[in-house]
């Protein structure tokens, strides 16, 4: 086959998802708006359940409510038959994925739910279904055309599926009010953790930090630059960034003064400082696009004023060590 068509084929089958996938507004009801209201105002976990592809998609959900702070796990329906229904309490929630909504494996679930009168959010495409008609809250998914070569394989079905329930979820992120710092406790590793780490999170304080008082000598700052060993020292009158020398400057003047001398002519003042609120990606893109390898860090209430009080020191070590890229 030529190659070409491999490609006009993957084309036309995301081109037939994409129009498909514009169906999802029709989901957007009164029983949308239920739905997200019961999620909001449960009192214990919502868990989710689904057989085949309903159930993978249904694991995917779960695993997005659990990392926006809502407690949630996925429910094999074959295994809840042998005990895992016991993990199910009257103030849960379940949302079931059937496309069908007619899936045998989902049958003792539905009997077990409404017995113990726990809500249920029912997902199918067919309003008549066995699913549907068990289920407190109805989302009926419009019939899609599927993206293969027979039309029968769960391509777009699925697509739209996932779609519903990441609508759900981002909709309940908005009235929550979730922002990045809950989202960075919820996850705080991998590439997603990394990105939300801010300038406090890995700066460094206290009695690391290589300051001293605006009338010390070379001789002082020589002994701090050599504990501290960030290549800086930071020079503090009253408590304010006055400002910095590093340890290549030191050792220069030294060549030419006393090591009795006062230090404070020979610094660089007004020195770059950033926010403790800055992403820390962007403090190393200002260290790569400055060629420094040190960054101040004063709190954001004092960010923009004259004097700038010193809460830590950022070091591109701590930067590549916590895996900012």
């Amino acid at each position: 086959m030529n190659k070409k068509k491999y490609i006009s084929l993957a084309k036309k089958s995301a081109d037939i998802q994409i129009n498909e996938l514009k169906k999802i507004k029709k989901i957007f009801n009164n029983s949308f708006i239920k739905a997200v209201d019961l999620i909001l105002n449960c009192k214990g976990k919502v868990i989710f359940a689904g057989v085949g592809k309903s159930g993978l998609i249904a694991r995917k959900i779960s695993a997005t409510f659990s990392s926006i702070g809502i407690p949630s796990f996925f429910c094999d329906p074959a295994q809840a038959l042998h005990g895992d229904m016991g993990q199910i309490e009257r103030k849960d929630i379940l949302i079931i994925f059937s496309y069908s909504g007619n899936t045998s494996e989902l049958n003792n679930m539905l009997k077990f739910a409404n017995r113990f009168r726990i809500k249920i959010i029912g997902v199918a495409s067919k309003p008549e279904s066995i699913l549907l008609k068990a289920s407190d809250i109805k989302l009926v998914i419009p019939k899609v055309k599927e993206a293969d070569v027979i039309g029968m394989v769960p391509t777009s079905s699925t697509s739209i599926t996932l779609l519903l329930g990441d609508c759900l979820a981002t909709t309940v992120m908005y009235q929550r009010k979730f922002s990045k710092e809950k989202f960075k406790v919820f996850h705080p590793g991998g590439n997603i953790g990394n990105s939300l780490l801010l300038s406090k999170d890995i700066m460094i304080t206290g009695k690391k930090l290589p300051v001293i008082n605006y009338d010390k000598t070379f001789k002082d700052a020589l002994r701090v630059m050599n504990e501290k060993k960030l290549g800086i020292i930071i020079l503090l009158r009253k408590k304010s960034i006055l400002g910095v020398m590093t340890d290549g400057d030191l050792r220069r003047n030294l060549n030419h003064y006393s090591s009795e001398a006062k230090i404070e002519k020979f610094i660089k003042k007004n020195p770059l400082v950033v926010s403790e609120n800055m992403p820390a990606s962007k403090a190393l893109a200002i260290m790569n696009e400055k060629k420094i390898t040190s960054l101040l860090v004063v709190s954001e209430k004092n960010y923009n004023k004259s004097k700038k009080t010193l809460i830590g020191v950022i070091h591109i070590h701590s930067l590549l060590q916590s895996g900012i890229k």
